[in-house]
């Protein structure tokens, strides 16, 4: 299925999490049971009234209201439809949504947009099996890249009187109950620090060939990213939440790159730096610096 933790995941590597987001449905952070049991059943009665007067199309069985495979296709209507609290609400990502209060959550605007956009017009359900209070859907979806669907298949379990859907592993939805609303922030810090060394990776590899390609001496940033040896997007941090620098000796012989958190503790924690031993072998560090710059 397209999986909202995966993609959460690659999209806040590749977008910095700001922008403006209409909040739907929103719950505040004292929320009882009761009310998030309520938004549950908004969320799920706002996608049957929304076809009251529409002909289902996409799914090849009769589909039940309120069943696994309505649940399913609730869900990816919402996301669709830009309903983030809505559709989320009808997964087991539910305690890290319902805490989140309207600006928090617009933080993460442009990495459910970006999940929205890949969901089709119509979903293509083709099997339910219930078995007790855990059931099975199967549909045709894009895949995690978006470029092709694939038969997918979506569990659930049901919680009271509706159909959760398992969009977390066992392991994770024990890490979300515990941290509750710090999930996502969280899981953007590790992101971002794991994409920071991943990016420090690639200037290594940018600066051994251009090194190769040019007698052995290495070149700054804009010469790699005009090379085509770096992406443009490491010249800001709204891709990584990282600030990224060069600092080329003077014979251009040696360097050092330096991943700095754009904002201390929201963006990231870790400051990492890249270094060459006698060899020319890599060598990261990475340290708690207070969101500033390390250096050799």
């Amino acid at each position: 299925m397209i999986d909202p933790i995966r993609l959460f995941i690659r999209r806040s590597s590749l977008a910095v999490l700001m922008a403006s987001f209409v909040v739907f449905g929103a719950c505040s952070p004292a929320a009882s049971k009761n009310a998030a049991n309520a938004e549950i059943k908004t969320a799920a009665n706002t996608a049957l009234v929304d076809r009251v007067a529409e002909t289902v199309k996409g799914a090849t069985i009769d589909i039940t209201a309120g069943g696994p495979a309505d649940t399913v296709r609730a869900f990816y209507r919402h996301l669709r439809e830009k309903r983030f609290r809505d559709a989320l609400f009808l997964t087991n990502l539910r305690p890290a949504i319902e805490s989140l209060n309207d600006n928090e959550l617009k933080e993460f605007s442009l990495d459910f947009e970006a999940i929205a956009g890949q969901v089709p017009a119509e979903i293509e359900i083709n099997g339910e099996i219930i078995t007790g209070e855990t059931a099975t859907v199967t549909a045709n979806l894009p895949n995690d890249d978006g470029d092709k669907k694939e038969l997918q298949t979506i569990k659930l379990k049901k919680e009271g009187e509706f159909w959760i859907i398992l969009t977390a592993d066992e392991e994770t939805a024990k890490t979300i109950k515990a941290e509750g609303k710090n999930y996502f922030f969280n899981l953007r810090i590790q992101t971002h620090e794991q994409e920071a060394k991943r990016m420090l990776d690639r200037i290594f590899k940018a600066q051994l060939a251009h090194s190769l390609q040019n007698g052995g001496l290495y070149a700054d940033m804009p010469t790699l990213i005009s090379g085509g040896l770096l992406p443009d997007d490491i010249k800001t941090s709204e891709s990584t939440g990282y600030n990224f620098a060069i600092d080329l000796a003077g014979d251009k012989k040696k360097y050092s790159a330096t991943a700095t958190p754009a904002e201390y503790k929201k963006s990231g924690v870790q400051s990492f730096l890249i270094v060459l031993d006698a060899k020319g072998r890599p060598a990261i560090s990475a340290k708690d610096n207070g969101g500033k710059a390390l250096r050799p």
